[in-house]
């Protein structure tokens, strides 16, 4: 904290944050974030703690998990406000899962009506695209879901 940086109630904060004061409750729990306790034990945020609740809500919006969040601030020193060479290494690293998760839900939307590789062999079509179950020596669960199917990865 800076010297004479202002301190927010946790009413203020949580307003600034657009947040209910439950959340900030929450995330201060899970050591996501931290506050200064007065005598009284009433919780005081510092000003610069806004940019720290606003980068777990981008996060959490991006649709990353807490703990993956928590993994992401725990690398900054001292548990630190994130400065902006902070912000731009943890969004780098997070957008490299969004992508993986993007090309899952694609694959996901893609293979709705089809053969997902789970080796059910239940509906009519896996007959035609897995027979056999022969998808079943590339590993366990929907293959074609996690690894993409032979026409993605450049086969027939």
């Amino acid at each position: 904290m800076k010297k004479n940086e202002k301190l927010l109630t946790i009413g203020e904060a949580a307003e600034r944050a657009d947040l209910n004061q439950s959340a900030l409750r929450f995330y201060e729990k899970r050591g996501l974030i931290s506050s200064i306790r007065t005598e009284g034990n009433q919780r005081r945020y510092p000003l610069s703690m806004l940019r720290r609740i606003s980068v777990i809500r981008a996060a959490q919006r991006l649709g990353l998990t807490l703990e993956e969040i928590e993994q992401a601030l725990a690398s900054l020193p001292d548990n630190r406000t994130p400065t902006k060479r902070d912000w731009e290494r943890l969004s780098a690293r997070w957008g490299e899962q969004l992508d993986q998760r993007i090309l899952q839900m694609q694959r996901l939307r893609n293979s709705l009506s089809g053969c997902i590789g789970c080796g059910c062999l239940s509906l009519q079509s896996c007959e035609l695209f897995n027979a056999e179950d022969h998808i079943a020596s590339h590993g366990n669960g929907p293959r074609y879901l996690i690894e993409g199917t032979p026409e993605e990865k450049g086969g027939t």
